[in-house]
């Protein structure tokens, strides 16, 4: 996981929109511990707060795309998923492009 992050900051608004496409909270979880991740800032919908952009493949082989921020519990730095959903193949395939 990343260095200084204590675990995931989860309510119902964020658990349901995760779930609404189809991705569990373990999947999620799981995706934030390889080091396969791919992560970079999400500049255009950072207006509110700083979001981050995660592409990541399951222990099964799928790839997962994952909308996240950042927060501060408690004296804790935890990770806020935002939204995730299964990639589409056209994603897929610009995403191997870019990083053989």
């Amino acid at each position: 996981m990343f260095r200084g992050i204590h675990g995931f900051d989860w309510d119902e608004g964020n658990r349901d929109k995760c779930r609404k496409h189809g991705v569990a909270i373990a999947t999620i979880e799981a995706l934030f511990r390889t080091s396969q991740l791919l992560v970079q800032q999400d500049v255009a919908n950072s207006k509110a707060e700083t979001r981050f952009k995660a592409i990541g493949k399951t222990a099964g082989g799928r790839s997962i795309f994952v909308v996240f921020t950042f927060r501060d519990r408690d004296g804790l730095r935890l990770i806020r998923p935002v939204s995730a959903r299964h990639m589409h193949n056209k994603e897929i395939a610009a995403y191997e492009k870019e990083n053989p």
